[in-house]
């Protein structure tokens, strides 16, 4: 099956979005925590207004669709489902404006969660959509790609803001009038609107028709609702942990830097940024194997794509004006997830057990040691983070067929552990509990649970008749 390449760069562009906000909000966090004297945990409660807001819109689409009788998206359809959610998210950015006009922590917030509302819809109509628009073999590979294109927006929000606010990245400035965070946002909802009238007028499908030889082939085919399938209802909890562990890790990091290491915050952003750059690097890696080209321009692709990432990233601290020294070393441990992609072989089932494995292993390093050490070592969890995404996504929705939309949603639903595991990090930070570094525990047993599902979900789907290594081969 071939995949329309015009549509799928209409379809990755609304990533770009998704990631641009939600790392956004690492700089919002500490600055809210500064000017409302706010306790860690209180502040994360923009994380948790943020992402607890895809599991109420999740909620509100499941419930129109039961009262419809079908599915929403299949009747106002994909590309109009998202421009509608880009519309919600517009209007969630308006609320900046008196947020910032009366220094309203409550109002800030609630103009999070309608952003992320309408994120809600957009992510329940584009994942599904990635993973259907092509081989569907190489599905967590179109959504890494898509993964990849969600993370420039993740570099580039965290400099812009921060420029936005402290009028320079990096430079150490105080922030003296708390409504410079009003502007970034508004800009934003202006583009969520132009972004909307590209997806209402483009070739994107308005429909996903299930694969009737998929759903004959699968031994569940009778079941009455996609709950009753095993591989979504662990991969919903695989979801919550996975969003629970990149959130907190990199929400909880300009305080990890600010108490170990004297970084304030205003000098977080390019740190924050290089976090979520290491998730572009691992998606543009992984992404390698979702364009048809020879085995060995492929195997070439997962060596330049890495460090063409880290370029743009550092290209994009160049114009920010942020020293760029400090980062270079960074580029030997890119070598490790690159070597880590290498040995999944394509699976996702087996990159998600490598990946998670590592990231283990980052964050007992971050714990152990002190310094850029640990800094790095923190911030490359976001280079072990990057592909689990489209893994978990693609083995939880795999054999679902009729029902693979419900699924989706329910998948979305579970986003909130973005919020919930990086409140529950940010309160046991607490100098009384286990302190900011050794706080990172939480995301210790996050992965291992990440790394049981993969291992479950490959033995779950093989009973099923589903054979990720079998679909791989033959379609070379």
């Amino acid at each position: 099956m071939q995949t329309n390449r015009s549509a799928l760069v209409t379809l990755i562009s609304v990533f770009f979005f998704w990631g641009f906000v939600a790392a956004s909000n690492d700089i919002l966090i500490p600055v809210f925590k500064e000017k409302l004297n706010l306790e860690q945990w209180q502040s994360q409660l923009i994380s948790v207004a943020f992402y607890l807001a895809y599991t109420v819109g999740s909620i509100i689409y499941i419930g129109i669709s039961k009262l419809y009788g079908g599915d929403i998206l299949n009747k106002i359809g994909y590309k109009n489902g998202i421009a509608l959610g880009l519309c919600i998210s517009a209007l969630g950015t308006l609320l900046f404006y008196p947020a910032a006009q009366l220094v309203s922590f409550n109002l800030m917030i609630s103009g999070l969660f309608i952003v992320a509302l309408g994120f809600s819809l957009q992510q329940t109509a584009a994942n599904p959509l990635a993973i259907v628009m092509g081989d569907p073999a190489q599905g967590a590979q179109r959504l890494s790609l898509a993964g990849g294109v969600n993370n420039i927006g993740t570099t580039i929000g965290p400099l812009v803001v921060s420029y936005a606010i402290f009028g320079a990245v990096g430079s150490g400035n105080k922030l003296d009038d708390i409504g410079a965070v009003k502007f970034p946002y508004l800009i934003l909802g202006a583009a969520f609107l132009i972004v909307a009238l590209i997806f209402k007028f483009s070739s994107l499908p308005n429909q996903i028709h299930a694969d009737e030889k998929t759903e004959t082939d699968n031994k569940q085919v009778n079941k009455k609702s996609s709950l009753h399938y095993p591989q979504l209802v662990l991969g919903m909890i695989a979801i919550f942990v996975y969003v629970g562990v990149e959130v907190a890790t990199a929400s909880n990091l300009p305080e990890y830097m600010r108490q170990k290491i004297g970084i304030e915050t205003s000098g977080a952003a390019p740190y924050v940024s290089l976090f979520w750059a290491s998730l572009m690097i691992g998606r543009w890696t992984s992404s390698a194997g979702a364009f048809n080209v020879k085995p060995n321009t492929k195997q070439l692709l997962r060596f330049l794509m890495p460090y063409l990432a880290f370029a743009v990233f550092l290209l994009v601290n160049a114009i920010a004006k942020s020293d760029l020294t400090v980062f270079y070393p960074y580029a030997f441990v890119i070598l490790i997830m690159i070597a880590a992609d290498i040995l999944s072989k394509g699976s996702p089932a087996r990159q998600l057990v490598i990946f998670s494995g590592c990231g283990i292993a980052a964050l007992l390093l971050g714990m152990c040691t002190t310094g850029l050490v640990s800094v790095y070592s923190f911030i490359s969890v976001g280079l072990f983070c990057s592909t689990l995404w489209p893994c978990i996504f693609t083995l939880a929705i795999s054999g679902l067929g009729k029902y693979t939309n419900q699924g989706s949603s329910y998948l979305i639903m579970m986003i909130m552990g973005g919020g919930l595991i990086s409140w529950l990090q940010g309160w046991l930070a607490d100098d009384n509990l286990l302190g900011i570094q050794w706080s990172y525990l939480v995301g210790v047993m996050c992965f291992i649970y990440l790394a049981f599902y993969g291992w479950r979900a490959a033995s779950i789907l093989k009973e099923q008749g589903i054979d990720f290594d079998k679909q791989k081969a033959s379609s070379h």
